[in-house]
């Protein structure tokens, strides 16, 4: 039997259509729009996609937007004067830098340059650390996505098993501990995991997020296990798969995502609701 299909698109729709609301009475109440900005450093061809990706989803929930294309000559000094702009700008709700940028820049210390009340991205070690804590912080947009797709789902995570497979800032170590504070036992594993599927196989909610084409099949997987597939892969055909295989995994799954569809929609819906929080936080 099929695992039902846990559909991001619909409810990344739903994600835009609430921020649309707020940002219509946050406009009545303030005379303003949330504004985002976006900073991009060189003409990086898949970089220059996901920008104008991000400037057409504000434009449709109503959070002003614009793009800063800066050369790929710019030292460290003058983006990081680029970010200061930003952080003094009270009209400015949040701001996050396009990775990756050129060799000569130090990506991380932009990220720290960013104030923390409009790191949207949710990265800055400052919410990171509130995230750690269980305090309110921004969190980063596609573990938060994550979380939003188990809560419309209905996924019980309370007491659950949940094997987290990656542990980069960006999924792996948020998502773990947004799963601890939902009171999931967590076990994170990665590239240096012996045996994986001993740990994969006892998951509940089996979380992927590797980057390696068709990697957990069938044989990883518990039946009944709850799948979240967050890579974007191509396969030797070219196709666009996940880290799951979709075919296998899916006939044994209680519920799975996607891909094309499941997390990837949430990922950019939630810097939409990241940017309406933090112009409401920053009132």
């Amino acid at each position: 039997m099929t695992g039902v299909v846990i559909d991001g698109k619909a409810v990344a729709a739903r994600v835009r259509e609430e921020v649309k609301a707020d940002c219509i009475s946050f406009q009545e109440q303030y005379g303003f729009a949330p504004k985002l900005i976006v900073i991009q450093v060189g003409d990086f061809g898949p970089s220059t996609i996901y920008v104008r990706n991000k400037k057409k989803a504000c434009e449709n929930v109503g959070i002003e937007s614009e793009i800063w294309h800066l050369p790929d000559t710019i030292t460290q000094e003058m983006l990081l004067e680029k970010i200061d702009q930003c952080n003094t700008d009270d009209q400015i709700s949040g701001v996050l830098v396009q990775l990756p940028l050129p060799d000569h820049l130090d990506a991380v210390a932009c990220r720290n340059a960013i104030d923390p009340k409009k790191d949207v991205d949710g990265f800055h070690p400052i919410n990171t650390g509130k995230m750690i804590a269980g305090e309110e912080s921004l969190l980063p947009c596609t573990p938060a996505g994550i979380i939003r797709l188990l809560d419309e789902y209905n996924i019980q995570t309370d007491g659950a098993h949940c094997v987290v497979v990656g542990r980069s800032h960006i999924v792996g170590k948020p998502m773990a501990a947004l799963m601890l504070e939902r009171n999931a036992t967590v076990t994170v594993c990665h590239s240096h995991t012996k045996d994986l599927a001993q740990y994969t196989k006892q998951a509940d909610i089996l979380i992927s997020a590797v980057g390696q084409a068709n990697m957990i099949t069938a044989e990883y997987v518990k039946p009944g296990a709850v799948v979240i597939d967050v890579a974007m892969n191509r396969d030797e055909q070219g196709k666009l798969c996940g880290d799951i295989k979709y075919d296998e995994v899916s006939q044994i799954a209680s519920a799975i995502t996607p891909v094309p569809g499941g997390v990837g929609p949430m990922t950019v819906a939630m810097l939409m609701y990241n940017c309406l929080l933090a112009a409401r936080r920053n009132r």
